[in-house]
């Protein structure tokens, strides 16, 4: 291989580096230097249950008033709603 092909390779092969740490600085680059704050507070849909593993069904009476049948015979038994 002569030393212009080898020169020329190495340009292409040294340009594509560089072209793959601009885009991924560009991707993920402000999501490293936005870490180092505080983190950011995750809602959650799930219901807020004890850590014991046991379940604590709602009874408070505006909850209740809008309840199925179903879902409060589920809370009744002492199991996490599966229905609405």
């Amino acid at each position: 291989m002569n030393i212009l092909r080898k020169g020329a390779l190495v340009a292409m092969v040294t340009g594509s580096m560089l072209t793959g740490v601009v885009v991924g600085a560009a991707a993920f680059g402000s999501n490293v230097f936005a870490a180092s704050g505080t983190a950011p507070a995750q809602a959650s849909s799930a219901p807020a249950q004890a850590g014991s593993g046991t379940f604590k069904p709602n009874e408070d009476p505006a909850h209740e008033a809008g309840e199925s049948a179903a879902r409060e015979a589920q809370e009744d038994a002492g199991q996490v709603p599966t229905v609405p």
